[in-house]
């Protein structure tokens, strides 16, 4: 990268043009090179649709709906378009206002979360702002073309908007040099040596054992497990071909008798909930008197793309429990499920209670659904179309890649996920900073084919474990019959487990249910931890049969939810015994936390 000093808001001046225009010479080089790679190897095109997010011919079909709606209604069609035409010659008329010295106000604004206009020339700039607008009046005019399509399915209209949505994002100006001004000064200020290094980064990212393209969201090299992440202190006392199962070491000489078993998701990594010592819920638990166990799953390849959802009930969940109790001694555990962890534990609860299995004493969710009814925005990805051909693709190697899960969770979040690296990474030449979130995000993991299929089936298209119709190992899982309490933690802000949805969990099951609802989303809505003092939590003692009436009458309170647990989860654990130490029961030590199964990679 160039020395030159970065310029200010405004200042578009051209340092050296011959060094700039030697410079662009060398870019348009580098991306012949690039692009003869990829003529060089037409297998990547291959590899690509293998692992694309969704069938194209879902696209066309479902924004073909949308125009077939319109062209039914033609009156309506011509009032969409007169009222695009009319926003575009206001635009014009204020555009030319402003360029005279004369203020008018925008027609159209950025979300408040919306980070690609915060630069001051976007709104200061005549022509950036023109631009700005010019772009949000389209993409809001495209919208409401979904909203406002008569005659579609609420399926199809949820497709349409995300795809339209993805078109939008992507056609932004601000994902171009030429129309981003940040891009055009960090462009003029180093005479291009941006993208220079840029396309070198662009490059790195295509030099994959597959071929594909992975944007970097994060220094990778800044983080090694056990190191400076997921670096709690604790051994591997169980191993099987479905998991490994971490004790953690005491923080205290006493702890509670009843020891806690987390179950993460298989679709991610564990060590969400061991970032660093400041935001590991792990050895926050610990260190309030709770032994903790936490399940690291496969990271699953051939040997367990046939296994069943029952299966990893049995030779994860229901092992695990045993695990727990041989490395303790404890008659009973408590235990959490984190997302989709959180789906099984409760039809494992079912299976257990149909059973007389009454080893769980407590449980926890964080962000789970068992109706899904109201699923959040990854029901685009599920329809029986979509699963029959998720399920083609799954059925030569027995999984479903780790880059798909990734691309499709990127996706719903494709500006703040996929566009900002774009910009920052390969038009600004600039390297992604460290940050374990991120790092974590992109340590992506494989789904069996199996327990995958079963999933999206069972789940998201039939809805049966909220209809007492789900069978597991042959027995009926009725949530009724489990009657441990329960304590539902919702996250307001959360789309992949929306809050109506989690609501909802607690009408379910047959005991007390404690719902409380975390400021933010799915992951920091859950680590959130008491020093940081973010965000906020609400929590409700009166039974409220709709999430409105609920909400009503919830009381606020100031930061982190964790203690609020610990309140509720010490009083359900028992008496104070010597805190177990991993090894000096049943099980041996295997080896020292995290283990080996968090570090396999995925493709």
């Amino acid at each position: 990268m160039s020395d030159s000093t970065p310029q200010k808001p405004g200042d578009y001046k051209l340092t050296d043009p011959v060094q700039l225009a030697q410079n662009l010479a060398r870019v348009f080089e580098q991306l012949a090179h690039i692009a003869r790679q990829i003529a060089e190897r037409p297998e990547l095109a291959k590899k690509q649709a293998e692992t694309q997010v969704t069938p194209i011919d879902q696209v066309t079909k479902t924004l073909g709906a949308v125009a077939q709606a319109y062209m039914a209604e033609p009156q309506k069609l011509m009032e969409a378009q007169t009222q695009l035409w009319n926003s575009y010659s206001q635009l014009w008329q204020n555009a030319w206002a402003k360029a005279l010295g004369t203020p008018s106000e925008p027609l159209a604004s950025p979300a408040r979360n919306d980070k690609r206009f915060k630069d001051r020339d976007w709104q200061e700039n005549t022509v950036f702002d023109f631009l700005k607008q010019f772009y949000l009046i389209s993409a809001n005019w495209a919208q409401d073309f979904v909203k406002n399509a008569d005659g579609l399915d609420e399926h199809t209209r949820q497709k349409a908007k995300f795809y339209v949505e993805q078109i939008l994002n992507a056609l932004s100006p601000s994902n171009f040099p030429v129309s981003n001004p940040e891009i055009l000064r960090a462009t003029l200020a180093s005479n291009g040596a941006n993208l220079i290094e840029g396309l070198k980064h662009l490059e790195q990212d295509m030099a994959t054992p597959d071929g594909r393209l992975r944007i970097k969201q994060s220094d990778t090299t800044a983080f090694e497990l056990g190191k400076n992440i997921a670096m709690t202190p604790g051994k591997v006392v169980f191993r099987n071909d479905t998991f490994e199962l971490i004790q953690y070491s005491p923080s205290v000489q006493r702890t509670y008798e009843i020891p806690l078993l987390i179950v993460p998701p298989w679709i991610n990594k564990f060590y969400i909930l061991d970032l660093n010592p400041k935001k590991s819920f792990v050895r926050w638990a610990t260190e309030q008197g709770l032994t903790v166990f936490v399940v690291s799953w496969v990271n699953a390849d051939e040997k367990q793309g046939r296994k069943s959802f029952s299966d990893y009930m049995r030779e994860g969940f229901l092992e695990a429990v045993q695990a727990v109790q041989d490395a303790t001694g404890a008659e009973k555990i408590n235990t959490i499920g984190y997302c989709i962890g959180g789906t099984m534990v409760a039809a494992a609860l079912g299976y257990m209670a149909a059973k007389n299995d009454n080893r769980v004493n407590a449980a926890t969710f964080f962000t789970t659904q068992v109706d899904f009814e109201k699923a959040g925005d990854l029901r685009v990805y599920v329809d029986d179309e979509q699963v029959k051909w998720i399920e083609q693709r799954m059925e030569e190697k027995g999984y479903l890649a780790g880059s798909r899960m990734a691309d499709a969770f990127n996706l719903l979040r494709s500006n703040d996920l996929i566009w900002s690296y774009v910009i920052n990474n390969y038009m600004l030449g600039k390297e992604p900073m460290p940050f374990d979130l991120l790092y974590w995000n992109a340590d992506s993991t494989r789904m069996p084919a199996g327990v995958h299929s079963f999933y999206l089936r069972e789940c998201y298209l039939a809805n049966k474990l909220a209809q007492g119709k789900m069978i597991l190992d042959g027995v009926h899982i009725d949530l009724k019959k489990v009657k441990v309490p329960v304590y539902n933690l919702a996250a307001r802000d959360d789309h992949i487990a929306p809050l109506p949805s989690v609501f909802k969990v607690g009408q379910f099951f047959g005991g007390e249910t404690k719902l409380v609802v975390a400021g933010s989303g799915h992951i920091a809505g859950v680590v959130n931890p008491p020093e940081a003092r973010k965000y906020k939590y609400w929590s409700n003692e009166a039974a409220a049969d709709t999430l409105e009436s609920w909400l009503k009458t919830a009381t606020e309170h100031d930061g982190s939810w964790w203690p609020d647990w610990a309140d509720w989860i010490t009083t359900r654990s028992g008496a104070k015994v010597s805190a177990p130490v991993p090894g000096d029961g049943k099980l041996d030590v295997i080896e020292d936390a995290p283990g080996s199964y968090v570090t396999v990679k995925s493709e």
